[in-house]
């Protein structure tokens, strides 16, 4: 734990960390199958996909998280905690690592290096290349699309057994790709690039499960690429529980130096 903890550099940590509080719940069912409807229209699509969209409280329980860089791996579980729109906290084991993140506030502490970290999004907005909030990356983590597509008109086609949707105007700067899942219109796929500055952030949904009537992501994996590097990060949730009570507590120790990001 340790190792893996002095490894891993630290915005790769807080990336983690955020990505972690995705919703989902104790495994059940997962979900498989359904089939396409070639004769859907893109706005039939995305009106079925907000239908669908989680309406859950808190959640607690454990992720696990495998992490690679492309020249070592790593993995570890963590303790999480989350009230849906408010607050998410997570911890390593011993609290080693501690985060706790609102609308307004992203921070974390490292006791292996005495550091961390008290600021807003602007950080994670660089990290990830794109205009990062609270709500972003919530809906991003619930197997929501990370923009309003009903802001947006949209071609689709059928790809892989799923809806593949496309702006029928791409953003000079951004191109963003989605692809939604038919048994449940939950996300598959979700993908953005900057192709002038070689980035690319995918987030594939491996599957999902059925928790109190509430289809929630089962497996994750997210994918940054920046030039020649790429990093990527498998999430599988483990007994976790919804709507039950959960407080968050965190304190940055005294003593610790702040980290310049």
């Amino acid at each position: 734990m340790t190792k893996f903890l002095s490894m891993m550099k630290i915005k790769y940590v807080l990336l983690i960390v955020i990505i972690a509080f995705t919703a989902s719940c104790k495994s059940t069912k997962v979900i498989s199958g359904g089939t396409v409807d070639a004769k859907l229209t893109s706005k039939s699509v995305i009106k079925a996909h907000y239908q669908n969209e989680a309406g859950f409280n808190t959640l607690t329980g454990r992720v696990k998280i495998d992490y690679s860089d492309g020249e070592s791996s790593q993995g570890v579980s963590v303790s999480l905690r989350m009230e849906k729109d408010k607050a998410i906290w997570m911890s390593a084991p011993l609290g080693i690592v501690k985060a706790y993140i609102t609308p307004d506030r992203v921070s974390f502490y490292n006791k292996l290096e005495n550091e961390y970290f008290d600021g807003d999004f602007s950080y994670l907005s660089d990290l990830l290349g794109t205009e990062v909030d609270f709500s972003i990356l919530q809906n991003l983590l619930t197997g929501q699309a990370i923009v309003d597509l009903r802001e947006e008109k949209y071609d689709v086609d059928i790809s892989e057994d799923t809806y593949k949707l496309t702006p029928k105007q791409q953003g000079a700067l951004y191109k963003t790709l989605f692809q939604i899942e038919p048994k449940n219109f939950k996300m598959a796929l979700q993908q953005l690039s900057q192709p002038a500055d070689k980035r690319l952030l995918e987030i594939a949904y491996k599957n999902y499960q059925i928790i109190d009537k509430e289809v929630l992501p089962n497996e994750i994996m997210v994918k940054a690429i920046s030039k020649d590097k790429m990093n990527t990060i498998d999430l599988e949730f483990k007994n976790l529980e919804l709507n039950g009570k959960v407080n968050f507590p965190y304190s940055i120790p005294k003593g610790f130096n702040e980290i310049e990001l």
